[in-house]
């Protein structure tokens, strides 16, 4: 019997992953299971594993983050295609997207929000302020973008829960840290708290007032960049 090429091996890899992506076992932000956990589940040697998981880093669908591990970041290739185009985007554009996408969660969330998804918002948020008391930028951001991918899911709105995640590679580049007085130190406002505070009360109208605020001053702080 001819041993199976190794390419096979990798092939049969990429497809269980893919499987697990497809059928929401793996969902957007999700984080992959250790290597050596991946390739015992799958069957398969870790090298089969490695090289499968770098080829569906290299089509978008994954992200490998340095000391964090690998994420789901894209469920299939048209979301890949949204992600590059929106990436080449100009901050203010992005921005100006973002207010559409913005309103919706933060209406809807101050509507349906569940207990579960106001103790998830609020951990975010106990993060993104120990990254900035740390001033840890890189911490800041993803907790930043985490804090309004999950307003989005607060929504219950699966179409836009789905568009923001989509969306969410490219919000980090809008989240303005210019409030960095000196290297190490992060000026933490609390526009954030102020919105989980009016998303808490069900109040809907100042919910999207709040939304609207935080990113009127990101795009402040881009413009003013620009002109220095």
């Amino acid at each position: 019997m001819r041993p199976i090429p190794r390419r096979s091996l990798v092939d049969e890899a990429i497809e269980q992953l893919r499987e697990q992506i497809d059928d929401g076992s793996w969902p957007v932000g999700h984080r992959l299971p250790a290597e050596a956990r991946l390739a015992e589940e799958l069957g398969m040697s870790r090298a089969s594993v490695r090289e499968a998981t770098r080829a569906l880093v290299h089509a978008g669908l994954l992200s490998s983050r340095q000391g964090d591990g690998t994420f789901v970041i894209a469920t299939d290739e048209s979301d890949v295609a949204l992600r590059r185009q929106l990436g080449a985007a100009e901050v203010v554009e992005v921005i100006e997207v973002r207010r559409g996408l913005d309103i919706a969660a933060a209406r809807a969330a101050a509507l349906r929000r569940t207990d579960g998804d106001l103790d998830r918002l609020a951990g975010i948020l106990q993060r993104r302020r120990r990254a900035a008391e740390e001033g840890d930028e890189a911490a800041f951001v993803r907790a930043d973008v985490d804090f309004h991918v999950g307003l989005a899911d607060a929504s219950h709105n699966r179409t836009l829960r789905e568009m923001y995640r989509s969306f969410s590679a490219v919000i980090g580049s809008t989240v303005e840290l210019s409030d960095c007085r000196v290297p190490g130190s992060i000026e933490l406002s609390h526009d954030h708290e102020d919105l989980l505070d009016v998303v808490r009360a069900q109040d809907h109208s100042a919910a999207v007032r709040a939304a609207l605020r935080i990113l009127d001053t990101q795009e402040s702080a881009v413009r003013n960049r620009e002109r220095d």
